[in-house]
């Protein structure tokens, strides 16, 4: 291993500023260990060597002072964000394949702050999944333990980090996407306020809840990455027009007076005790920090988990009606008429879990149950909303652990896809109500396996999640930790 590799991607950045080393040469390192380490971990499904190596020459010629804090820094993207004319497949059969003719918006933009994309990350099949095993091309293991998940559905985006494969990366989150894998491979990873950060480009899976943001070694990697991404796109219907500040220059402000609640609903008796220890041990340090803990309140955490997955089901159903081997992406060959070509080709096409979400999704959404169902769900997603807002007249940031319990084996979730569910329980709650929230490493268990806090904020207080992490993380080593493949980085 280069010296290179164990920098954050904020210090490779000033080592590339300063002619210490050059882009080429990282991204050439970056490209060989993908080479030679990710056969085991499966983080990436596409490497774009000729294209990153080319941009790498390309920014180091144009290399000048006063470039930004990420220029020339490798990093990768997930799946489902659309690269002109390179594979963006959702890790789907259906998918296989298909070269968008645009980028994202978020891919523009981390294209002019400098960013070198190494390639497109492996994910849960369109994003459906809490383990990234329903990748049609294969599982991602987790560098920690490879016979144990990353997470999903951005896993791969946790494991590239984790693993050394790239210096942070992009993933989305839907109900809890980027937070918990980010937790179970030992990395920082923040979900921003809904409408923060531009859509455009994302291939949708729930468009109500899917938000884009980074996962990187520590709070200040997210901080840097997250204001390139911030700000209106007036492509994306969904975007809020707003002023967007700088994020970097909050992270050394003090912690003197900040209010941080512990929800009591989200440390019941049967919460796993090294989890609950480690979060409240992660609440301690913040207090020495100069920072108040309170006991708090957050009423309707328990209708959280079955609204969300009634509410993303039935968005899921809709959005994925347009793959049917018509328009594009993968067709099944041999049908003889219309209706048998959609048949098929979804039937071929997509996964067991996708086809799960899709027909709960028209269930709750039919003539005979869409009142039962999917009204009572939306009357539950305003019951939650309006618990967070009761927390916050009582604190300024919420802590919360971001799964019950270190990552399972590989296998044991899918064995049991209502359990699988019930582990999203500290993360759905986030996505209904648009908030923003950061994972960040706080511990490890008997196993020597990570485990992660959660930080939620009011809407568009970003900067407070990065500030908070940032301070745990100047007192707290558990982000400089890697394990990968059961050795020691």
């Amino acid at each position: 291993m280069t010296q290179w590799e164990h920098l954050t991607a904020l210090e490779l950045g000033r080592a590339i500023a300063r002619g210490e080393v050059t882009i080429p040469e990282v991204t050439q390192g970056a490209l060989e260990r993908i080479a030679r380490e990710d056969q085991v971990y499966h983080s990436y499904l596409t490497v774009t060597g000729e294209q990153a190596m080319d941009r790498a020459h390309r920014l180091q010629a144009q290399l000048a002072k006063g470039v930004g804090p990420l220029y020339g820094v490798p990093m990768g993207l997930k799946d489902n964000l659309c690269t002109r004319g390179v594979p963006t497949t959702c890790a789907s059969k259906l998918l296989e394949g298909f070269c968008p003719p645009y980028n994202a918006t978020v891919v523009e933009r981390l294209e002019a702050a400098g960013g070198v994309s190494l390639g497109k990350l492996n994910m849960d099949e369109f994003a459906m999944g809490s383990t990234s095993e329903t990748s049609h091309f294969g599982p991602v293991r987790n560098p920690w333990d490879t016979q144990r998940v990353a997470g999903g559905s951005s896993g791969g985006a946790a494991a590239a980090v984790a693993a050394g494969l790239g210096w942070y990366a992009i993933g989305s989150d839907t109900g809890g996407s980027i937070r918990q894998p980010a937790a179970y491979c030992g990395v920082t990873g923040i979900k921003p306020t809904y409408g923060s950060v531009s859509r455009y480009g994302l291939v949708a899976y729930a468009s109500s809840l899917d938000q884009v943001g980074p996962l990187g070694r520590d709070a200040a990697d997210c901080a840097a990455v997250l204001e390139v991404l911030q700000g209106w796109d007036r492509r994306d219907a969904t975007s809020v027009e707003r002023t967007y500040g700088p994020l970097l220059s909050q992270l050394n402000q003090p912690l003197n007076g900040l209010r941080i609640g512990l929800p009591a609903q989200c440390f019941p008796p049967e919460l796993d005790g090294q989890t609950a220890r480690c979060v409240r041990q992660a609440a301690q340090v913040l207090k020495e920090r100069g920072a108040r803990i309170v006991e708090v309140s957050l009423p309707g955490l328990e209708y959280a988990v079955a609204a969300y997955y009634i509410l993303a089901s039935a968005e899921a159903s809709s959005n994925l009606a347009r793959y049917d081997g018509v328009k594009y992406g993968w067709r099944a060959e041999g049908t003889q008429s219309l209706e048998e070509l959609y048949c098929r080709t979804r039937t071929q096409g997509f996964g067991l879990e996708a086809k799960r979400r899709m027909l709960l999704g028209a269930f709750v959404l039919s003539s005979g149950h869409y009142e039962d169902y999917y009204r009572t769900a939306l009357r539950a997603r305003a019951v939650i909303d309006q618990g967070f807002r009761q927390a916050f007249g009582q604190c300024d940031v919420l802590l919360t652990p971001v799964t019950p319990a270190a990552a399972p084996r590989l296998g044991e979730s899918l064995s049991n896809p209502l359990e699988m569910y019930q582990g999203d329980l500290y993360t759905v709650p986030v996505n209904l109500a648009g908030l923003p929230a950061l994972s960040m490493p706080c511990g490890l268990d008997g196993e020597g396996l990570p485990l992660g806090a959660q930080l939620i904020a009011p809407r568009f207080e970003e900067g407070v999640l990065l500030r908070v992490a940032h301070a745990f993380q100047q007192d707290t080593a558990y982000h400089k930790v890697q394990r990968r493949g059961g050795l020691e980085g």
